[in-house]
C-alpha cells in the first residue's frame, strides 16, 4: 500500500472544548496531529498562534484570505489583491501557510467569457503578490447549494483558470465534500490535471461529517488519489460527531491514513 496521506485538523470546527485557537492547536498536537488549518485570520489570535506553532512543532496547512473578495468583479479587484498581499504579509509569522481563495458571486449581466477573463486577471495580479513571498495560493471551487450564486462551482473550471493563470503559486484546492455536493466524479475531473492540484480537503455526505459517517465512496476516493499522484495532505474540514480521539480514528481507519 502507498504511504497514508499527512492529515491536518481544521481546528475552525474541532477541539472548540479547549477554547482559543492556539489551545486548540495544542489539543490537535496532542491528539495525534501534526498539521492543522482554519479559516479567517483577523478575528483570531495570530501572536499567540505562532507561539502555539513554535512550541508544538505543528504546522498550518492553510487558511484563507481575508478579507473575501470577488475574482469575476473588477470593482473589487483591488480589493481582493489587496486582501491577498495583507494575509500574505500577516501570516508570515504562521509559517507562510497556503492561502484559499474563493472566486465570489457571479455579476448579473456579465458573460460566461467575461467572468473568466475577470478571474484570471485578479488571479495573475494575486499570483504575482505570492510569487514575490513565496506562497501557495489554493483556489477552491465550492458549491451552489451553499451558494446559489457563486461563480467557481466546478473542479473543470477551477482547474482552467489555474492552468490560464500559469503560476507555480497557483493551485487548486480540492474539496471532496464540495465536489460530491455538484455531482462530480473525482475521477473524470482530476484524470491527468492532479499536478495542479496542492491540497485536499475531506467530509462525508450529507451533513459534513467525519469520514465514515456518510455516503461517500471512500475507498474509491483515495485510490483515485493515489492512482493519479496526488502528493499533499489531506485537510479534515468537517464537524465532528464524536470526540475528537475517536473522530480522528475513524477518519484514519475509513482514509486508509
Amino acid at each position: 500500500m502507498s504511504a497514508a496521506y499527512p492529515l491536518a485538523s481544521c481546528i475552525e470546527w474541532q477541539f472548540s472544548e479547549a477554547g482559543e485557537l492556539d489551545a486548540r492547536l495544542r489539543a490537535a498536537k496532542a491528539t495525534g496531529f501534526d498539521l492543522a488549518e482554519f479559516h479567517l485570520w483577523r478575528d483570531k489570535p495570530i501572536a499567540a498562534l505562532a507561539q502555539a506553532l513554535t512550541e508544538t512543532g505543528m504546522r498550518l496547512s492553510s487558511l484563507c484570505v481575508d478579507p473575501r473578495r470577488s475574482i469575476v468583479d473588477p470593482a473589487q479587484r483591488d480589493e481582493m489583491v489587496t486582501a491577498v498581499r495583507e494575509t500574505i504579509a500577516a501570516t508570515a509569522c504562521l509559517g507562510k501557510p497556503a492561502l484559499i481563495v474563493a472566486s465570489g458571486f457571479r455579476v448579473e449581466g456579465m458573460g460566461e467569457d467575461e467572468h473568466f477573463a475577470n478571474a484570471v486577471t485578479a488571479l495573475r495580479a494575486a499570483a504575482d503578490a505570492a510569487e514575490q513571498a513565496g506562497v501557495m495560493l489554493l483556489l477552491e471551487p465550492l458549491n451552489t447549494k451553499l451558494f446559489a450564486t457563486m461563480y467557481l462551482v466546478s473542479t473543470r473550471l477551477g482547474l482552467d483558470l489555474v492552468e490560464a493563470v500559469n503560476s507555480p503559486n497557483l493551485r487548486l484546492l480540492y474539496d471532496v465534500w464540495h465536489s460530491a455536493c455538484m455531482g462530480e466524479d473525482i475521477t473524470e475531473v482530476l484524470a491527468g490535471r492532479v499536478h495542479l492540484v496542492a491540497h485536499v480537503q475531506v467530509a462525508d455526505m450529507a451533513d459534513r461529517n467525519e469520514p465514515g459517517t456518510g455516503s461517500v465512496d471512500w475507498s474509491h476516493v483515495m485510490q483515485t488519489l493515489r492512482d493519479l499522484g496526488y502528493a499533499g495532505a489531506i485537510g479534515l474540514e468537517y464537524f465532528p460527531t464524536l470526540p475528537m480521539d475517536q473522530s480522528l480514528a475513524l477518519s484514519r481507519q475509513t482514509l486508509a491514513c
